[in-house]
């Protein structure tokens, strides 16, 4: 008797344990508003939107952060003309996975 009653015990400790491990993992994906697809598909996009910034004969020179939420990225940062700011905006919506560009870039001669 003895023996089922250990069994019981650790099938308890089991399902307990189990439960609070997907409480755990469920509040990650809760933490951030995104899922661990959504996330990945952030990052791949923040590396080619850099990569357009930094391969962008007027603009990297100048210090542009890029913020990816959910497929939407919103540019901060400094820029010499409104052409660049266009030219990086059009290229950056080409990229897959954009759904809209937010442009807070500023104006600023470098010089």
């Amino acid at each position: 008797m003895t023996n089922s009653s250990g069994l019981s015990r650790k099938f308890v400790l089991l399902a307990v344990l189990m439960m609070f491990g997907l409480a755990l993992l469920s509040g990650c994906a809760s933490m951030t508003g995104e899922t661990a697809g959504e996330n990945i598909d952030d990052n791949a996009i923040h590396t080619k939107v850099t990569a357009i910034v930094v391969k962008d004969a007027d603009a990297h020179y100048f210090k542009i952060d890029v913020v990816v939420t959910q497929g939407e990225v919103v540019l901060t940062g400094f820029v010499n003309s409104r052409e660049t700011e266009e030219r990086l905006v059009s290229n950056i919506r080409q990229v897959k996975g954009v759904k809209s560009v937010k442009s807070l870039l500023k104006m600023e001669k470098k010089g």
